[in-house]
C-alpha cells in the first residue's frame, strides 16, 4: 500500500513499507495536462530525475517496542553506546512519523477530526512518550542521545496537535477537543522548561527554535537511514557507441574522398567544394546517427543504479535499478489506462513514468529489523512553471444581485502506481493532484473499482 501525501511548496511525498519479500517493483506515471507542452526539450528527462525525484530508505520495524527493549539493554551495559542511539532513534523516527501521518489524516477528514479519533490519538501520543521517559539513562554517552530524541519528540507533540487544532472545524465539539489537545501542548511545553532542553535565547525567536528542532530531526535520522551511492549505467556503451560510429563514418567519408579524387582527377575547385560538402554532411550525420543508436540501444533499459549499505556495518543491504522517460499514453498498459478511466480527450496527455525495481538483503540488515521504509519525494515545481499565471472572473446570482469572483486557474494531474512485492499480483492506486502556478491546491485518492469503465470526467 502507498501513500501520497502534501509537502512543502510543490512537493508530493510518496512512501511505502518494503516487507519481507527481497524483489520489489515501482511505477509511477505522473499524467500531464497536453496545454502545458511539455516535451523532451523543455524539461529533459536527466534533469527532471537529478532535481525532482529524491529517494530515501529507512529501518522499519512491525515491533514498536522491540527499540525499548534494546535501550534498556544498552543501560545494563548489554548494548554499545552506537546500539543504544540506532534503536532509540529508529524508535523516536517512527512515532514521528506515525504522528505526521495520523494527524494529516485528522486534517483531511471530510466532516471534521471526531471527539473519539482525537482521544486516542492523544492517548496513544502519552502512552508512547510515557514509555520513552520510564527509563532515563544515567551514563552521559547515552543520555545525550536520549536528550536529543525526547527534546524533539516533545517539540514535534506539540506542532503537531497545535496545527490540528488550527484545522479544526468550528463545530459543537471544537470547544472539548480544542481543550485536550491545548492541555497535552501545555503538558509537554512545561515538560522541556522543566528538563531545561533549551535555553531562553533560543525559545524566544521562532526561527532558532525551528532550525534547531530541524537539526535535531536530522540526528535522529542518521542513523536509520541507509546510505545510498548512484552510478549512472551505460557510460561504457556510450564510448564504445562513439568509438564505433566515429570508425564507420570515417571509413565512409575516406572512401568517398578516394572515389572523388578517381572521378575528378587532379585538385580543383570543384574537388574542394565536394570535400567540403562531404566533411558537412559528416558533422550532420554523425551526432544524429550516433543520438538515435544509443536511444534504441538504451530504450527499455535501466539508466541508474543504486546501491545502499547499512550505516554502521557499510555492508551492502540492497540495489535499486530506475527509470525515467516520457510515454505515450497508447503504449501503456491496460491495466494502467483502466486505472487512469483514459478518454479519447485524455489520451492526449504527456505521461511521464518513473520506475524501479529493488532487491534487498534482509540477512544483512541490522539485527531484529527485517523491513525498509521508502520515502520518494517528487518536486512538481518544474512542471508549475509551464503554467499560467494569473486568474479569471466566475460570475454568480445570488439573491437577485450578480456577484463576480476571482478564480485562479488550476490543472488536474493523475498520478498512478504500480506496485509489486515478491510473487504477489500488482497493486495499483491512483491519486488526482490539483496544481495551480502558486501551490498544490489538493490531494484525493481515487479508489479503484475492480471492474474499471470509461469515465470522460477528470
Amino acid at each position: 500500500m502507498i501513500s501520497v501525501e502534501r509537502k512543502d511548496g510543490f512537493s508530493l511525498k510518496i512512501s511505502r513499507i518494503l516487507r519481507e519479500a527481497t524483489e520489489h517493483q515501482l511505477d509511477i506515471y505522473v499524467f500531464v495536462p497536453k496545454e502545458l507542452d511539455l516535451n523532451t526539450k523543455v524539461v529533459p528527462e536527466e534533469e527532471f530525475y537529478h532535481s525532482a525525484i529524491h529517494v530515501q530508505r529507512t529501518y522499519f520495524s512491525d515491533r514498536p517496542y522491540l527499540p525499548l527493549i534494546h535501550s534498556r539493554l544498552a543501560r545494563r551495559g548489554e548494548l554499545s553506546s552506537e546500539q543504544y542511539r540506532l534503536s532509540l532513534s529508529l524508535y523516536a523516527y517512527q512515532y514521528a512519523i506515525g504522528l505526521e501521518h495520523s494527524c494529516h489524516v485528522l486534517r483531511n477528514e471530510k466532516d471534521g477530526a471526531s471527539q473519539e479519533s482525537i482521544e486516542e490519538l492523544i492517548a496513544l501520543a502519552q502512552d508512547i512518550l510515557r514509555r520513552l521517559r520510564r527509563t532515563v539513562p544515567n551514563d552521559q554517552t547515552l543520555r545525550k542521545y536520549y536528550v536529543n530524541i525526547d527534546n524533539y519528540l516533545s517539540w514535534s507533540t506539540e506542532q503537531r496537535l497545535l496545527s490540528l487544532v488550527a484545522h479544526l472545524p468550528r463545530g459543537k465539539e471544537y470547544k472539548t477537543a480544542k481543550t485536550l489537545l491545548l492541555e497535552v501542548c501545555e503538558v509537554e511545553h512545561q515538560h522541556r522548561v522543566a528538563q531545561q532542553y533549551n535555553s531562553s535565547h533560543t525559545t524566544e525567536a521562532l526561527s532558532r527554535i525551528s532550525n534547531k528542532m530541524r537539526l535535531l530531526r536530522r540526528l535522529i535520522e542518521y542513523p536509520v537511514t541507509l546510505k545510498e551511492k548512484t552510478q549512472e549505467l551505460g557510460g561504457g556503451e556510450e564510448k564504445m557507441l562513439k568509438a564505433g560510429v566515429t570508425a564507420v563514418v570515417m571509413t565512409t567519408m575516406s572512401l568517398a574522398v578516394f572515389e572523388v579524387r578517381e572521378t575528378l582527377g587532379s585538385i580543383s575547385l570543384l574537388v574542394i567544394l565536394l570535400l567540403a560538402l562531404l566533411y558537412a554532411l559528416r558533422e550532420i550525420f554523425k551526432d544524429d546517427l550516433r543520438n538515435t543508436l544509443w536511444r534504441w540501444l538504451r530504450k527499455g533499459r535501466p539508466k541508474w543504479r543504486r546501491q545502499y549499505f547499512d550505516v554502521h556495518s557499510n555492508q551492502l543491504v540492497g540495489r535499486q535499478l530506475e527509470w525515467f522517460d516520457y510515454r505515450r499514453p497508447s503504449k501503456l498498459k491496460e491495466e494502467i489506462l483502466a486505472a487512469r478511466h483514459a478518454s479519447v480527450t485524455q489520451k492526449e496527455e504527456v505521461v511521464m513514468h518513473y520506475g524501479s525495481h529493488s532487491r534487498m538483503l534482509p540477512t544483512r540488515f541490522l539485527s531484529g529489523y527485517e523491513q525498509t521504509r521508502e520515502t520518494l519525494q517528487l518536486d512538481l515545481s518544474l512542471l508549475a512553471k509551464l503554467m499560467e499565471k494569473g486568474s479569471h472572473h466566475v460570475y454568480q446570482l445570488k439573491e437577485g444581485q450578480v456577484a463576480r469572483h476571482p478564480v485562479e486557474k488550476r490543472y488536474l494531474i493523475n498520478l498512478v502506481t504500480r506496485e509489486i512485492q515478491g510473487q504477489k499480483p500488482p497493486h495499483i492506486q491512483r491519486w488526482k493532484v490539483v496544481m495551480s502556478r502558486s501551490k498544490i491546491v489538493e490531494i484525493e485518492e481515487i479508489p479503484q473499482k475492480k471492474s474499471t469503465t470509461s469515465d470522460s470526467t477528470a
